[in-house]
C-alpha cells in the first residue's frame, strides 16, 4: 500500500487573467494533519477544491492509495471518502442543524424519510466527538462556532476518511479554536488524515505533522513542523521577514469622537431578552480602544447599533457632538464614520459587483466619482486601481473581477482598503484581519496605528487575544452585553483578560458580595 493516502501531483489550474496554481504536489499520508500556508490569493483553497471536485484541473493527477482517481464533482469525492469544511459556510439558513446535515443523504424507506434513524447517528457522532449542538435549532439562529460544528458533523455523517478544512479557525473564539485543535487530534488517532489551511502560523505549530507552503500559485516546499519555526515559515510565505509585533508611538489624545450612553439593543435571537445592556463607552481622537470577549456577548448588536444596521431600544451615540443614534448609514458616513463589518459577504461587499464598483458603494455620489448624477467609470477605475496596488489586493482581472470570485482574504483587503482611505474621524474594525496572512496583518495592523497617529479615533472589536494586546491602548471587555472591566494593554495579561471574558471575576464579585 502506497505511503500516501492522498497525492497531488502536478496540479495545474488556469483562470481567465490567473494562475491560480502552478505545477502544485501536496502528498498527505495516513493519519497526519497537513497544513496548507501561503497568502491570501496564493491557491490553497483552489488546490483544495481541485480535490473536492468543485473545479478540473488543467493539468496533473491525483491518486488515493498510489491508484490515480478522477473526481469531476464533490459526489465523486465523497464515494472516495473525502470530505470538506468551507471558508464560508455552505449551510441552509432556514433549515434546521439535522436537515443540513443529512441533506443529499437522507436515509430512506419506499420513498419515506426515516430522519429518527439520521437523528440518532448524528447525535451519537455529536457525543463521540464533542460536537454538541441542538440539532432542531435552524442554522441564522445559531452562532458561527455552532453552524461550524454542524459543517464538520455534515462531513462526519458521510463517514469521510479524508477531512479538509479550510479557514476553520477565521471566525472562532480561541475557546473554540482550543477545541477544534482537539477535535483534530482525536480524528488523527482513529486514523482519519486532514488537509488544514489556515494562515494562523501558531495552529499549525500546534497540530500539524507537516506543512506546504504555496506562494503565487507555486509550491516553495514541504517542511516537518517540528523542524522548524513560526519565523522560516512566514519568510517561506511571503518571501521577506515578517515582524510579529505592532510599533506604536506614544499616544497624543484628541477631542471625544465617539461618545455613547446607556445603549441597550434587543437581541435578534431572543427578541424579549436585550443583547446589548446600558453600555457607555467613548474613544477619543489617536487612540485605539478594543472591545473584547467571547463571541455572543453582544458585540455583534453593539456594533450594528452603532454602524446603523440596527435600532437601539434605548440610549444615545454620538459622533463628533452629533446625535447620530436614529442617522441612516449614509448621514454617519458622511459625518466621518467608517466600517469594517464581521460579515464580508453580508455587510461588506456586492459579490456580483466588480471589484471597482465594491471600492466606491459609500462614495459614488461624491464629486470625484459622478457629475450630473452619472457615474464617472474611468475616474471609479482609476481610484481602484490605486487601492489595489497599495494594498497589494490580488484579482484576476483586477478592478473588473467580480468580487464573489475572489479569495475570502483579498475580499477582506478590498474593504479595509476601501473603509480606511475614506480618512474617517472613527473607524469601527470588527475583525479586521480575519482570514488575512501574517503579511497582510502586519500591513493592517500599521494602518490601525497610521490612523490613531493622525488623531483618528479606532474602535476595535476583536477575538485575537494577540491582536487585543498588541494594538490597542486601550481595552474593554464585554460579557453578556455589559462592559465588565478596563484594561490597560501594558499592565494586563491574556490570563486576567480570560477571567473577564469568561464572566469568572464578575461570578468572583457576586459570591463576595452575597
Amino acid at each position: 500500500m502506497s505511503e500516501y493516502v492522498i497525492e497531488m501531483l502536478g496540479i495545474t489550474k488556469i483562470f481567465p487573467g490567473i494562475k491560480a496554481n502552478d505545477n502544485v504536489t501536496v502528498q498527505l499520508r495516513r493519519g497526519e494533519v497537513h497544513a496548507l500556508l501561503g497568502e491570501n490569493g496564493a491557491g490553497k483553497s483552489t488546490l483544495m477544491s481541485v480535490l473536492f471536485g468543485l473545479y478540473q484541473p488543467d493539468g496533473g493527477e491525483i491518486r488515493k492509495n498510489g491508484e490515480k482517481v478522477d473526481i469531476k464533482n464533490p459526489n465523486d469525492a465523497t464515494a472516495l471518502h473525502i470530505g470538506m469544511v468551507h471558508q464560508h459556510f455552505q449551510l441552509v439558513e432556514i433549515f434546521s442543524a439535522l436537515d443540513n446535515i443529512i441533506l443529499g443523504m437522507e436515509p430512506n424507506q419506499l420513498g419515506f424519510l426515516r430522519k429518527g434513524e439520521a437523528r440518532k447517528k448524528v447525535m451519537e457522532l455529536s457525543d463521540k466527538y464533542g460536537l454538541r449542538i441542538d440539532p432542531d435549532v435552524r442554522i441564522e439562529d445559531m452562532s458561527v462556532g455552532m453552524q461550524q460544528r454542524v459543517e464538520i458533523l455534515k462531513m462526519l455523517y458521510r463517514d469521510n476518511e479524508i477531512l479538509i478544512f479550510d479557514e476553520p479557525t477565521a471566525v472562532l473564539t480561541p475557546q473554540e479554536i482550543h477545541e477544534l485543535m482537539q477535535i483534530m487530534r482525536d480524528f488523527t488517532k482513529e486514523g482519519k488524515s486532514i488537509l488544514f489551511i489556515t494562515h494562523k502560523l501558531a495552529e499549525i505549530m500546534e497540530v500539524a505533522d507537516r506543512c506546504t507552503v504555496l506562494r503565487k500559485g507555486k509550491c516553495i516546499g514541504t517542511v516537518d513542523v517540528k523542524d522548524t519555526t513560526k519565523e522560516e515559515l512566514s519568510r517561506m510565505m511571503v518571501g521577506r521577514n515578517v515582524s510579529f509585533s505592532v510599533a506604536k508611538g506614544e499616544q497624543r489624545l484628541g477631542d471625544t469622537v465617539l461618545e455613547v450612553e446607556d445603549l441597550t439593543v434587543a437581541s435578534r435571537v431572543h427578541a424579549e431578552q436585550n443583547a446589548v445592556k446600558d453600555v457607555s463607552l467613548h474613544v477619543q481622537g489617536g487612540e485605539i480602544v478594543c472591545l473584547a470577549g467571547i463571541e455572543g456577548n453582544g458585540q455583534t448588536e453593539f456594533a450594528y447599533a452603532l454602524t446603523g444596521l440596527e435600532k437601539p431600544s434605548q440610549g444615545s451615540i454620538k459622533l463628533c457632538g452629533q446625535d447620530i443614534t436614529l442617522a441612516p448609514i449614509r448621514e454617519r458616513s458622511k459625518l466621518g464614520m467608517s466600517h469594517i463589518p464581521e460579515d464580508r459577504h453580508k455587510h461588506g461587499l456586492i459579490l456580483d459587483f466588480k471589484l471597482m464598483d465594491n471600492m466606491v458603494l459609500q462614495r459614488y455620489w461624491e464629486k470625484e466619482f459622478q457629475r450630473g448624477g452619472f457615474i464617472r467609470r474611468e475616474a471609479v477605475r482609476a481610484y481602484s486601481d490605486k487601492l489595489i496596488a497599495q494594498y497589494d489586493i490580488r484579482s484576476g482581472k483586477g478592478s473588473d473581477t467580480i468580487a464573489r470570485s475572489m479569495s475570502g482574504g483579498n475580499q477582506q483587503k478590498a474593504i479595509v482598503a476601501r473603509e480606511i482611505d475614506k480618512d474617517p474621524e472613527l473607524l469601527v474594525a470588527i475583525q479586521p484581519t480575519r482570514g488575512l496572512d501574517v503579511g497582510a496583518i502586519e500591513y493592517i495592523h500599521k494602518q490601525l496605528v497610521k490612523s490613531r497617529d493622525e488623531g483618528k479615533a479606532v474602535l476595535l472589536i476583536s477575538l485575537e487575544m494577540d491582536e487585543v494586546l498588541d494594538v490597542s491602548d486601550r481595552i474593554l471587555v464585554m460579557y453578556e452585553g455589559e462592559i465588565v472591566g478596563e484594561f490597560d494593554p501594558k499592565k494586563t495579561t491574556p490570563e486576567e483578560l480570560g477571567l473577564y471574558m469568561a464572566g469568572a471575576r464578575r461570578q468572583e464579585r457576586r459570591a463576595a458580595n452575597a
